[in-house]
This record gives C-alpha cells, sequence and structure tokens, in this order.
C-alpha cells in the first residue's frame, strides 16, 4: 500500500531527476552542503543524491521498469499506465518550458494478416512491432499497448520539440515498424499510420485530452491510408465532426433509398446477346449528384452498415430480374456482390433461399461476387461454410479480381467457382502488348480444363472485345460495352441493343 501511495511522488520526483536539469542541480546540492556543513556534509551529499536517485527513476514508467498491468502478448504497459505517466510530466513540467508528444501507431491491416496467414502470425507481428518501436526510442521513453493493434508513444520531456521535430521522429517511428515481419506463416508487412499531439497543442492539459488529440490525429491518417503521418491542429476536431456528419448521412441516406443499384450490362462473346447484368450501388445525392461506392462505401463499413447495404441491392437486383422478364427480355442471370460482413453472417444461406423464393427467381439466375481476396483467406469457417451453402442452393460464385489476389487452383474447387472474373488490370492494352494476350491465354487455357467459365471486366475498346472473343473469353463487361446506368434505362438499352445486333456482324470466337 505505501509503495502505491507514493508513486505519483516518486514518478514526480523521478522526472527531475532525469531530466537535463538534474546536470545543473546536483553541483549546487553538493556546494551548498559544503558551505553549509564543511568536507562531511559534502561526503553526505555526494551519497544522498544517487540513493534517491536510485529509489524515483525505478518509479518512473518506462517500457521496462514499471510494477504496473502489462499486455499479455507484448508485455508492454497498457493505457492507464500511459495517462498516469502523461499527468505527472504534466505536474511536472508546470512553470517549466519542458514539452513533449503523445505519438499513437496502428497496425491498419492487422485483422488481414489474421485472415490470411491466422492468429499465430498476428501475435508474433504485434510483438515484433512492439519490440521495434521499444528499441527505437531511449530508455526513458515509454511505449504502451493501447489495444491488439494500437501502441501509445510518449518521448521523455525536453526543452525544445516543434512539429518537424515530432514528424521526424514520427517517420522513423513508422519506418521502423513496417519492416518485414517473418512468422510462421510467411513474411508479413505491416501496413501502419500514425498520428500525435504536441503537448502545447492538446486541447486539454491532461493525460486523456493529450492522448485523445492523438488518436484523433490517428483516425485522420487512417482515412489518408497506410504509411501516413498526422499531427493533431486546430482542424482536426471539425474533421472529425464531419466524418461524422458524412457516416450519419450516408447511413440515412441507405434508410431513405438514396443509395440504389445501378446495372451494367455483362455480354457472350459467342451470341453477343446480354448474358446477365452486375448490381453496383450508386448514391443519389441531392446535392452533389450521383456518388459513385468510393464515396460511402468506407463509412457504410466503418458503420457497420455492409449487410444493409447488401440487403438493399439484393432486394432492387431481384425485382430488376423479375420486371425485365415482364417486360419481355430474358436476362439469364443478375450478379450482386457479397460483402465479407455478408459472408460471416450464418443465416445469409437461409435469408438467400428466402428472398429467391419470395420474387420466384431460380437460383441458377443467382450470381453471387466474391473477391479473390476474401477467397484465398477464408480458413474453415462460417465464410467457406456459406459460400459452400450458396453453390448447395444452386447460385452461380463468381469469383471478382482474379489475378490480383493469391487463390490457389484447389481454393478455386473447393469454393466451386463457376466463373473467374479477369481484372482489368490484365485487360487493359490487351489489343497492343503481347504479354498481356499470353497471360490472358494462359488464364483461359486453365479456366478451360477446369471447366469454368470465363468473364473480362473493364473491357474499354472494340480491340480488346476482338481479341477477348478470339481468345475464347465467354463472356466481356466494360465501359466499351456500356456504363452502369439506372434501372428504367435497362429495357431502352438492351431494345437499342437487339436492334445493333441485327445488323452487325458477330465478332468470331476463337475455333478449334
Amino acid at each position: 500500500m505505501i509503495g502505491k501511495a507514493t508513486k505519483p511522488l516518486r514518478r514526480l520526483v523521478g522526472v527531475v531527476l532525469t531530466g537535463p536539469q538534474a546536470a545543473a542541480f546536483t553541483p549546487a546540492i553538493a556546494l551548498g552542503a559544503f558551505w553549509l556543513g564543511g568536507e562531511e556534509a559534502l561526503i553526505l551529499a555526494a551519497l544522498a543524491v544517487p540513493l534517491v536517485y536510485l529509489a524515483c527513476v525505478p518509479g518512473t514508467p518506462g517500457p521496462h521498469d514499471d510494477d504496473a498491468p502489462r499486455d499479455a502478448v507484448t508485455g508492454l504497459p497498457m493505457r492507464d499506465d500511459l495517462i498516469a505517466h502523461m499527468d505527472t510530466l504534466f505536474a511536472a513540467s508546470s512553470g517549466r518550458q519542458q514539452r513533449t508528444a503523445c505519438f499513437v501507431l496502428e497496425i491498419a491491416n492487422l485483422d488481414a494478416i489474421g485472415r490470411q496467414m491466422g492468429s499465430a502470425a498476428v501475435i508474433a507481428v504485434q510483438r515484433t512491432v512492439a519490440d521495434r518501436l521499444v528499441a527505437t526510442l531511449r530508455n526513458t521513453d515509454m511505449v504502451a499497448c493501447l489495444s491488439g493493434a494500437r501502441f501509445g508513444i510518449l518521448p521523455m520531456s525536453v526543452r525544445r520539440i516543434d512539429l518537424e521535430a515530432a514528424i521526424q521522429l514520427g517517420d522513423r517511428l513508422l519506418r521502423t515498424a513496417q519492416d518485414q515481419v517473418m512468422t510462421e506463416s510467411g513474411a508479413a508487412i505491416a501496413n501502419c499510420v500514425l498520428g500525435f499531439c504536441l503537448t502545447g497543442r492538446a486541447p486539454e492539459q491532461t493525460g486523456p485530452g493529450l492522448l485523445s488529440a492523438a488518436e484523433d490525429a490517428l483516425e485522420d491518417a487512417r482515412t489518408a491510408g497506410p504509411g501516413t503521418i498526422r499531427a493533431y491542429s486546430d482542424n482536426t476536431i471539425q474533421r472529425k465532426t464531419q466524418r461524422a456528419l458524412d457516416t450519419e448521412e450516408a447511413v440515412r441516406a441507405l434508410d431513405q433509398g438514396q443509395i440504389r443499384a445501378w446495372f451494367q450490362p455483362q455480354i457472350s462473346t459467342n451470341t453477343g446477346h446480354v448474358s446477365g447484368f452486375e448490381a453496383l450501388a450508386r448514391w443519389h445525392h441531392p446535392e452533389r449528384g450521383v456518388l459513385t461506392p468510393d464515396h460511402f462505401l468506407p463509412v457504410l463499413q466503418a458503420a457497420g452498415a455492409m449487410e444493409h447495404l447488401g440487403q438493399a441491392m439484393l432486394d432492387q437486383a431481384l425485382a430488376a430480374l423479375v420486371q425485365w422478364q415482364e417486360a419481355g427480355h430474358h436476362v439469364p442471370t443478375i450478379a450482386v456482390n457479397f460483402s465479407e460482413a455478408e459472408l460471416r453472417n450464418p443465416t445469409l444461406a437461409d435469408k438467400l433461399s428466402w428472398e429467391l423464393d419470395r420474387y420466384g427467381v431460380d437460383p441458377c439466375r443467382m450470381s453471387i461476387e466474391i473477391l479473390e481476396s476474401v477467397v484465398s483467406a477464408a480458413p474453415e469457417d462460417v465464410v467457406s461454410r456459406n459460400i459452400a451453402k450458396l453453390a448447395e442452393l444452386g447460385c452461380m460464385i463468381d469469383l471478382d479480381d482474379f489475378g490480383t489476389g493469391n487463390a490457389s487452383i484447389a481454393a478455386i474447387r473447393r469454393f466451386s467457382v463457376n466463373r473467374i472474373k479477369i481484372d482489368r488490370s490484365f485487360v487493359s492494352r490487351l489489343d497492343r502488348d503481347p504479354d498481356q494476350q499470353r497471360m490472358i491465354s494462359a488464364i483461359l487455357t486453365m479456366a478451360e480444363q477446369l471447366q469454368i467459365d470465363t468473364l473480362a471486366e473493364g473491357v474499354e475498346t472494340v480491340g480488346e472485345h476482338a481479341i477477348l472473343a478470339q481468345l475464347g473469353c465467354g463472356h466481356v463487361q466494360g465501359f466499351g460495352l456500356s456504363r452502369p446506368m439506372p434501372f428504367d434505362q435497362t429495357i431502352p438499352w438492351m431494345e437499342t441493343h437487339l436492334a445493333k445486333l441485327a445488323r452487325t456482324p458477330q465478332i468470331g470466337r476463337k475455333t478449334g
């Protein structure tokens, strides 16, 4: 009890004794003792100062010397201890021009590492990053674990620290943390972001206030992507408020039906007819016009509204399929993108089966688009079981963005993939680049041997369309054929397309 009660005092004295001011006070104390008591007092003072130092410095929080509770994975102090240490520094620097900054570093892709490489890799990355941060700093600086992916760093107070010096230190911390980490499952890269706040700029001169400001700066960095550093400023709160308003507005727009399905046609290279449509989300903003998903998907994802969005897209896609049929246009399939959040819902297959029955749509006309990165990362868990159930239901499974991830042939067979969507990066300049042609030819040969259908996305020119048809790609989609359109434009577009087919020679396919 006595040790706990004296800890704040020991910290305060420790901060004083470990700062640069100690060099000035120690000779002065010794000289004063000599004047007052002679040589004996000088000897006693010379012995007493180191004893006081030893008694107080171990009580100063640091990466290895505090007896407070530690994080079980990294062995670092935790949030409460970091805040207590900051409060101590604020008290110690009162009336003196001592300054420091609080840094918050986050491993932005730690969840993705866990999905791809397993929990052992996550632990290895956490421990390695923690060790690297401690090794980069001084013994008197503090590193704490704020959460599994987030670390707080507090350098010892110095006489001067400005924005430029803080940015340089932040850059060094970021580069150190982002070095490759070797795990039992292979090499992992920790994609990190960092925010910081100088003590002089904290809105509240307290430990909680400084840490909160640094975390607000971190949120700014997260919106800019991995490798970003952001400092707390007067505009940080304004941007934080704007992000909250953007999220609230996007969720409200989804509830009010402003986010709607647009449809992009998919064309058979064999017949030239429409073989399907893909449903794509668009926000009909009352002031900013039609917004593409990059403007609202991140905020909906952060708000946990992806399943709500998926339900809205599914309803509109099935309704469109029924209305096309009633208008005399048979569209074989409708493709809907399923997010990872939806694929983790254990009731997904039952919900989809109920929706198909409600609209009277055969499951084979529903194409479920799943990103290759999701398939390659999915272990034997609810995601893989859901994909299997959807295939058993009779739905078509499309592997989206093929070639950009690392899905193996075994994974393609395990998930009963019916069709691979070849990424735009392989289609671009296909009619002018022999290397691209060889790559596409290899993909199509593999798909043919596996008896899997193919669709090339991002087709923008007649030349790309023609080469894909000649090489044997089954279907094409892209701006060269049609941009996504609202539902009320789809039927006139199909009528125009049919009229064009009647008077246009068919693009030939590869023979033999």
